[in-house]
């Protein structure tokens, strides 16, 4: 093919040739959406309508809610849409747009994974600093940095990809617009560039997970020396969920990121993408309200709240 990018659209992955299976693709990420919206939308109600959740630790699961609850809406209904209309297109300025939202709010979400470590780490290492080290400014700034960061990061990747010439066809392998896939379709050396970049955001997140891991370690061994019982499975049940949030996003995107090309297969890619894309978002708000006494109660105080309104 000529070495430009004139064409008007992409051609995205499907996940099924039949009309059975497109319809079943359909109804699948449809419970898993709706799932995400309930769960997410129900934990962001639930912290801003009770003043007793208003402490650094929902302020920052309030924010990671909303990432998770844009980041599935940015990959999800137009794969649904697809497979209910039987297409596979997206227009170019549609898919720039969504490697460009998908980019900024798992980025997003990575950074602000990182700021809850360090909150947890406060919480059990340094109780006596935490209204100092953790007060409403220090929040608001650390919620915007990663919100800033993650754009800044979206921003620079999203204009250098669009920027390098395509000129192997416009099919992605892949069910949403996404850098590798896209950087598959560029003419020879030119991707380049664009991999030096890669290889800096891997080191910077290489960074985050090196801080959260650390952080994990003091606070296991601070949890460990509380003397009662009690103390423990408190401290425990504050950490585990996030641990489990952090380990569950961490693993999907390394192995999607990372597996070797010997494994890699278009059904298993597609397979992989949907771990780390879809599921996180859907499943974080199950996570963290499984253990979570004080998010129990006021989720219950909202659904009684709203049967008491009919």
């Amino acid at each position: 093919m000529s070495n430009d990018t004139s064409f008007s659209e992409f051609l995205l992955q499907g996940f099924a040739d039949t009309r059975e299976l497109q319809l079943l693709h359909f109804s699948l990420f449809l419970g898993i959406y709706l799932a995400a919206l309930l769960g997410n939308g129900l934990i962001i109600t639930a912290i801003a309508c009770d003043h007793h959740l208003h402490t650094p630790m929902y302020f920052f699961l309030l924010n990671l809610s909303i990432l998770d609850l844009a980041s599935i809406s940015t990959t999800v209904p137009k794969s649904m849409a697809n497979s209910l209309w039987d297409t596979r297109a997206i227009s170019y300025p549609g898919c720039v747009a969504q490697l460009f939202s998908f980019f900024f709010l798992c980025s997003a979400d990575y950074y602000l994974l990182t700021v809850m470590a360090y909150d947890r780490f406060v919480a059990i290492c340094r109780p006596l600093h935490y209204g100092t080290l953790l007060g409403s400014r220090a929040c608001m700034k650390m919620a915007a940095a990663a919100w800033a960061s993650g754009f800044v990061n979206a921003l620079l990747h999203t204009a250098n990809t669009f920027s390098i010439p395509l000129c192997q066809g416009n099919t992605v392998d892949q069910f949403f617009c996404e850098i590798p896939q896209i950087l598959k379709l560029s003419c020879s050396d030119s991707y380049l560039r664009e991999l030096g970049l890669l290889v800096v955001s891997l080191c910077l997140a290489f960074g985050c997970f090196i801080f959260i891991v650390l952080s994990y370690v003091q606070i296991f061994t601070a949890v460990l020396r509380i003397p009662s019982e009690q103390g423990r499975h408190k401290a425990f049940s504050m950490c585990l969920p996030h641990l489990a949030v952090v380990s569950l996003f961490v693993s999907t995107g390394m192995f999607a990121y990372l597996k070797p090309p010997s494994i890699s297969s278009p059904a298993l890619d597609l397979v992989v993408s949907v771990l780390y894309s879809v599921v996180p978002p859907a499943v974080n708000p199950f996570i963290y309200s499984m253990r979570n006494k004080e998010l129990k109660d006021a989720l219950k105080k909202l659904i009684q709240w709203a049967q008491s309104q009919h």
